[in-house]
């Protein structure tokens, strides 16, 4: 145990903390990573149907994406290519959060829409509220305290800004209780709305098309099936690809690396630590495979399995993470 807060684990790069508790905004997780002085240059992030802040408080952490670099704090869009790397970092400490993106369009506001994707420092997106932020959370003792704190900032953005239209959200949820094994047209059909009017309100409110979403949704499911020890052909089959070559584009896409490459990643070897995914690891070190697993994004939003109604009142936002 690391200062009564999280476990540590041998096979991994970083001491983790987690919260005591959930957090009050729906579709809010967190973690807190202290660098061990083992991190490699150059280790990929493994993308993941999530708006991710990094809010960095100690020591140095520098990415790379697409050849451009930056430093300190960072927000990345959802489904982030293989280009992003961690290029250093040394005695950091970081507090990370995963925003489902119906949240994220509440603390980021119009900026989520720009992101598709990409990397864009904090010093950018607040300016000097960035820093106040880090400042903030390096004068707290514990990690408890920052959860808390930045729980209570999350709590209070979402209640102040606007929220995406209902329509659109019900349509993420859609697409992450299917696993990305859906139709957007479908949606669309339910919604009462073009495919067109679905694309361009998607896009526009959550940063990326519902097409790319389903995909990296099923993705998601798929590599964390692959890191649970379930064989490639299992995994195709179970995740709604054609086949076998089907899912090695699909993960040679979004990491640059083969299904068998993936699992090895330090980025993934965390999960069943930081997100309670895919679950304990037996006695040699792989994680016990589970006939049920639900991704990040499903335990981040609460039960999604199932079909729901379109909404009956168009043009009504959601509540903030519903």
């Amino acid at each position: 145990m690391w200062s009564g807060e999280s476990e540590t684990d041998d096979a991994v790069l970083w001491d983790i903390a987690c919260p005591k508790r959930p957090s009050r905004v729906p579709g809010v997780t967190m973690a807190g990573f202290r660098d061990r002085g083992l991190t490699p240059p150059g280790f990929r992030l493994i993308p993941h149907p999530a708006v991710t802040l990094v809010l960095v408080f100690g020591g140095t952490m520098a990415v790379e994406d697409a050849g451009r670099r930056w430093r300190g704090s960072f927000v990345t869009g959802l489904g982030f290519g293989e280009a992003l790397r961690v290029l250093r970092a040394e005695g950091f400490e970081a507090l990370q959060v995963r925003l489902s993106p119906v949240v994220a369009h509440a603390v980021l506001g119009a900026a989520v829409a720009d992101l598709d994707g990409a990397v864009v420092t904090l010093d950018d997106l607040w300016g000097r509220d960035a820093a106040r932020l880090s400042e903030q959370l390096g004068d707290f003792s514990s990690w408890q305290e920052r959860f808390a704190w930045i729980d209570g900032w999350l709590t209070g953005r979402c209640a102040a800004a606007s929220r995406v239209d209902a329509e659109v959200a019900w349509a993420w949820h859609q697409i992450v209780a299917g696993r990305g094994a859906i139709r957007i047209e479908h949606l669309a059909a339910e919604l009462g709305w073009s495919r067109k009017r679905l694309w361009s309100r998607f896009q526009s409110q959550l940063g990326l098309p519902p097409k790319r979403a389903a995909k990296l949704v099923r993705f998601d499911h798929a590599v964390h099936h692959l890191v649970a020890g379930q064989d490639a052909a299992g995994v195709a089959a179970d995740g709604g690809y054609t086949d076998q070559s089907h899912l090695h584009r699909d993960v040679l896409a979004f990491t640059g690396l083969t299904p068998t490459t993936v699992v090895n990643e330090p980025f993934l070897a965390v999960d069943h630590i930081a997100w309670g995914w895919p679950g304990p690891r037996n006695s040699r070190g792989r994680p016990h495979r589970t006939p049920r697993m639900h991704s990040s994004t499903e335990r981040s939003q609460g039960p999604t399995s199932g079909r729901h109604s379109a909404p009956k009142s168009h043009g009504f936002g959601s509540r903030c993470g519903a």
